[in-house]
């Protein structure tokens, strides 16, 4: 019997700016190293974003060697397919990259809110990094109790955001969101890699964590 190829579905964010002044979009290894992982273990991998079409990425995140390492893997964040014409059917985990533009849309988007609780229902794997967690934050499951609650979670905590100096461009922290949905917060020391599993919710504190969240689920798939 041949076995079937897991499959991921990856969601970006499609918000570009955070201020007048400040372009953002995905942190680009957030998403590229990932997608390396996944791809080298064999998973079928489908990328999705809010909007559909070319994603936006943090153009912090884009250095002339990250175009030659990642040109393929920016390339398929430029042709993404619109959330609202995603189901949760044949997808094994559900995983998003953060970059600053997660904290505008992801944790508005009813339809990534309704997938999340289907994939956490239906004891899938659920997993994001840096501030794809913020796609969590406001999840809620058929019960009424927030997804995080009583869940141990990471992400990019206060002391990274403030050192960013991009905190007063937030909608909110995200450390202090999850905390305030139930979620029992464990940060390390800023840009320590860190990663944090809790049944299937897996999360990732920062860009540093961004290729051992990844090991992380492709183990978890391949068990």
């Amino acid at each position: 019997m041949i076995e079937m190829a897991k499959s991921i579905l990856v969601v970006l964010t499609s918000h570009e700016r955070m201020s007048d002044h400040h372009k953002t979009g995905i942190w680009l290894s957030e998403f590229a190293e990932p997608y390396e992982v996944f791809k080298e273990a064999g998973f079928d991998i489908t990328v999705a974003s809010i909007k559909g079409g070319k994603a936006p990425i943090d153009p912090r995140s884009i250095s002339d060697d990250a175009r030659a390492k990642w040109g393929a893997i920016i390339r398929v964040a430029e042709q993404t397919i619109p959330i609202d014409s995603v189901t949760s059917e044949g997808f094994d985990a559900i995983f998003m990259p953060g970059g600053h533009g997660t904290m505008f849309d992801l944790p508005d988007d009813a339809k990534l809110q309704s997938l999340i609780a289907e994939f956490a229902e239906t004891d899938r794997i659920v997993g994001a990094v840096c501030h794809g967690p913020a796609a969590l934050v406001k999840v809620k499951l058929s019960n009424g109790d927030y997804l995080v609650k009583g869940k141990q979670v990471t992400g990019f905590t206060n002391e990274e955001e403030r050192a960013s100096t991009f905190d007063k461009y937030m909608p909110f922290l995200l450390e202090d969101a999850l905390r305030q949905a139930g979620a029992q917060f464990i940060g390390k020391p800023k840009w320590t890699e860190h990663v944090v599993a809790d049944g299937k919710l897996v999360t990732g504190q920062n860009p540093q964590s961004s290729e051992s969240i990844a090991r992380t689920i492709k183990a978890m798939l391949q068990n």
